[in-house]
């Protein structure tokens, strides 16, 4: 518990960001301080208890800064999860609700292979939207959902509820 209060203090808060309303939970500070990050990762490393990962799903944008460190010390691929029209290859793609609107995701239709061990990882776990899209997309082509992975949950949102089937683990819970 020590350790998960210590990385709260790395997240500040940001009044009506983007729009009028949300409570922003900005991480650039824990992405600034080398001791909190590498605490943070070891943190969302230790939730996985030595499991075999074949690929690491980063959702765009801040999925990718943690999500490419746990693949490198995984050792396992990394697929970027984009939105529309930023991959250049073939794409899959799945649409979602956010607390403030719509959007949809998309990933290279080559990214995983049936069967590949597959942890899925974003910075937020809230209305479970995105979480939501990024294992329909792992499901349709075939993958092994290990994890759903998350920097921080907030809770309140019960985003949980759309992706319950999975093993979930979040390092901060609001």
């Amino acid at each position: 518990m020590k350790k998960k209060m210590q990385i709260k203090n790395y997240i500040r808060d940001i009044q009506d960001f983007p729009k009028e309303g949300i409570l922003f939970k900005d991480i650039t500070p824990l992405l600034n301080d080398p001791i909190a990050r590498e605490e943070c990762l070891q943190i969302l490393l230790d939730s996985l208890k030595g499991q075999k990962i074949d690929k690491v799903i980063g959702a765009e944008s801040r999925g990718f800064f943690f999500g490419m460190l746990l693949a490198q010390k995984l050792n396992a691929g990394f697929v970027p999860v984009r939105k529309p029209k930023k991959l250049p290859y073939k794409v899959i793609s799945a649409e979602y609700d956010l607390e403030y609107g719509t959007d949809s995701l998309e990933m290279h239709i080559d990214a995983i292979k049936k069967g590949d061990k597959v942890l899925i990882h974003d910075d937020v776990l809230a209305t479970g939207g995105t979480a939501k899209a990024l294992c329909d997309l792992v499901n349709e082509l075939g993958g092994e959902i290990v994890q759903c992975n998350f920097l921080m949950e907030l809770s309140f949102l019960n985003g949980r509820e759309k992706i319950k089937e999975n093993p979930i683990f979040a390092a901060i819970t609001y």
